[in-house]
């Protein structure tokens, strides 16, 4: 009985998990593999503290999305339109879909290049191969029932703690530089914690986590007139969220977080013990970690390594594609949503087709993946900087406080996760001009 309550219970909770846990897990693409691979490759385990000094900061941020996207029922760009000039926001939202093309080609040409690592083959074509699968994955399944799938495919990154374990490990140095931080003021240094905040708190994860609470109160409204009953959402489609459902909300996404970091925490470790260790310092691309991996590490960590890249782009690309394609059509006034079939929603689905086409036209024409993935990550860093000063104000004015209802401990964490991600892009744009 007590086994098939607790099974019971794993279930309510898997059930209960959405936006916050895909949000977490897209934010591990191979962007963000490439660049913890090299944080721990070129310093080992001495960034490994930010893993864990990031979780409250980004778990703030991501809630106030959220927040913003249940409360208003509408995306976060829409909702910065009806408190911002509208040119601010479309300067906002620009800054998001070149970074997110960016982002997608880096991450479709390290899925390419980690296929042929495992079966050989032209990586260009399989790069294409997996844009055009997620395109059709996005087109022709429903919100409710894609969401599932990206859910499924959040366990794969497990298989970089199983890889964590596969490799010798000092613990007592993890330990220690988690307990003890060290940041030099060097530039290589302040450039990867740039990195490393901008795959941890990047742009798209805002607009993204917004976007899909408006689908689920959009959803859960639907499902309640259909068929009476408890349901995440209270009254008409207006946005009014329940304290429970407010708590359900913060729940998901502290475990999405926690989850997100957790796997970049044993990445760095893994690439830190299997690479660092051996002297080799300049791994700056997801495929070149795991084949790096192979001779020192074994066949399995090498496997482990490489299909984790293509699981991760998989649940990453169609977030990239979808958190930009939110943003336009809010931006634009264009009719779309993941719900809706492509017939009654073509302008919504073609801005995800360019998206992500844009993004693997590029993967193909042999741009330098090895500086691509690390710079993604850098660009978001600096992308984030202003599209978190424009949410930051909207929901600590007046009017934002009464319409959103986040905490002031919640707030003062967004504002000092935006002081964070200002001070670190600062000091590097300051150490390379000096």
């Amino acid at each position: 009985m007590a086994s098939r309550s607790q099974a019971g219970l794993l279930v309510r909770v898997w059930r209960g998990l959405g936006p916050g846990l895909i949000t977490g897990a897209a934010d591990d693409d191979p962007s963000g593999i490439a660049t913890y691979s090299q944080a721990g490759a070129q310093f080992g385990y001495r960034l490994s503290w930010s893993l864990f000094f990031t979780v409250p900061l980004m778990a703030a941020v991501q809630i106030i999305c959220a927040r913003i996207g249940s409360q208003s029922g509408r995306g976060l760009a829409s909702a910065l339109l009806g408190a911002f000039p509208q040119r601010a926001v479309f300067v906002l939202v620009a800054l998001l879909v070149a970074a997110n093309t960016l982002n997608i080609a880096a991450d479709l040409a390290a899925m390419g290049a980690a296929l042929r690592l495992v079966i050989g083959g032209p990586e260009v074509l399989y790069a294409l191969a997996f844009g055009v699968a997620c395109l059709l994955a996005e087109i022709y399944l429903p919100y409710h029932r894609y969401a599932g799938y990206l859910k499924f495919l959040t366990l794969l990154l497990l298989v970089y703690v199983v890889a964590a374990f596969s490799v010798r490990v000092p613990w007592s140095a993890v330990i220690g530089a988690m307990l003890l931080p060290h940041l030099s003021m060097h530039r290589q240094e302040l450039l990867m914690l740039v990195a490393v905040l901008g795959t941890t708190i990047s742009p798209y994860l805002f607009f993204w986590q917004a976007s899909q609470e408006a689908e689920e109160m959009r959803l859960n409204h639907r499902q309640q007139r259909a068929r009476p009953g408890p349901a995440r959402v209270a009254g008409p489609a207006r946005g009014v969220v329940r304290s429970g459902a407010a708590r359900e909300i913060s729940v998901d996404t502290w475990i999405g977080m926690v989850f997100s970091n957790v796997i970049g925490f044993f990445i760095i470790v893994t690439a830190g013990a299997a690479l660092g260790a051996h002297g080799i310092t300049k791994i700056e691309t997801a495929e070149q970690a795991a084949e790096a991996l192979r001779p020192l590490a074994g066949e399995l960590t090498f496997l482990l390594f490489a299909g984790g890249i293509i699981s991760t782009g998989l649940l990453a690309v169609p977030v990239l594609a979808g958190s930009a394609a939110y943003a336009i059509a809010e931006t634009f006034h264009v009719r779309g949503s993941l719900e809706l079939p492509a017939h009654r929603a073509r302008g919504f689905y073609a801005l995800i087709a360019v998206a992500t086409l844009g993004g693997a036209a590029l993967a193909i024409t042999h741009i330098n993946v090895v500086a691509l993935l690390f710079w993604t990550a850098v660009v978001n860093g600096i992308v984030a900087v202003p599209i978190m000063l424009a949410m930051m104000l909207l929901v600590s004015s007046r009017e934002g406080r009464r319409r959103f209802g986040i905490g002031r401990v919640v707030r003062a964490l967004g504002w000092i996760a935006l002081l964070v991600m200002a001070a670190a892009s600062v000091l590097f744009l300051g150490s390379s001009v000096l």
